[in-house]
């Protein structure tokens, strides 16, 4: 293990992690969802599109569906139709967990506090949590419709590291989006991207991110604790 690797999580006491991505491999999940809802209506939904929701909250993802499908559906009503389509996948079809991700959590959670910090829905976070078996190892669990803006503004890292009682420079972040890591580095946090294959982050993002990995086992778990 490289002096680099251990600098990267020494002085963390809490780490934040995204979720669609991260955690569990479900962005084509939302994509084939938003694509379903605007083909009903005879609208097409590109990845372009999709990628303008990521890392957004329910009230600003529902309002670009709206204007970017031209539909005269409410926000609200987009945004239930949609989260309940998700919810209903969880429900069922076997959970797309990110490989290693589970025990990766697992072995930090026995060393720091852990907590999601996703922009995904409540009912969404609650469904993949729970469906995923992981619940028990979260200390919080903080969605973006919980704050005043999704990310790439630093809300819900912020307000996962006030409910933890973690000031925000002893808190990573990991993210796999662009938006989320913008979002980790405003609030202060050190942040780790882990580019997820079946939406990569795009160009650029690993120049903002503290450090790149391949995968979550590749963090120094052993490290977590150690002083700064």
């Amino acid at each position: 293990m490289s002096e680099a690797d251990r600098s990267l999580v020494a002085g963390i006491d809490a780490v934040l992690f995204d979720l669609d991505g991260v955690l569990v491999d479900t962005e084509p999940w939302w994509h084939e969802v938003r694509v379903a809802w605007a083909a009903a209506r005879g609208r097409s939904w590109s990845e372009e599109d999709s990628h303008l929701c990521m890392g957004r909250n329910s009230r600003e993802w529902s309002d670009i569906m709206r204007e970017r499908l031209g539909v005269a559906d409410a926000p609200l009503a987009i945004e239930r139709a949609i989260v309940a389509a998700l919810v209903g996948r969880y429900v069922s079809e076997p959970v797309p967990l990110v490989a290693g991700a589970p025990a990766a959590v697992a072995a930090i959670a026995a060393r720091v506090q852990v907590a999601i910090a996703s922009s995904a829905h409540p009912a969404v976070i609650r469904a993949a949590v729970g469906a995923a078996g992981l619940a028990p190892l979260f200390a919080t669990i903080v969605s973006s419709d919980d704050v005043a803006r999704g990310k790439p503004a630093p809300d819900v890292y912020l307000e996962a590291a006030r409910r933890l009682g973690v000031a925000p420079a002893r808190c990573l972040v990991i993210e796999d989006s662009r938006n989320g890591v913008l979002a980790g580095r405003a609030a202060g946090m050190r942040v780790v991207l882990v580019p997820n294959a079946s939406v990569p982050p795009g160009q650029g993002v690993a120049e903002i991110a503290d450090a790149v990995l391949e995968r979550l086992a590749d963090l120094p778990v052993a490290s977590f604790g150690a002083a700064a």
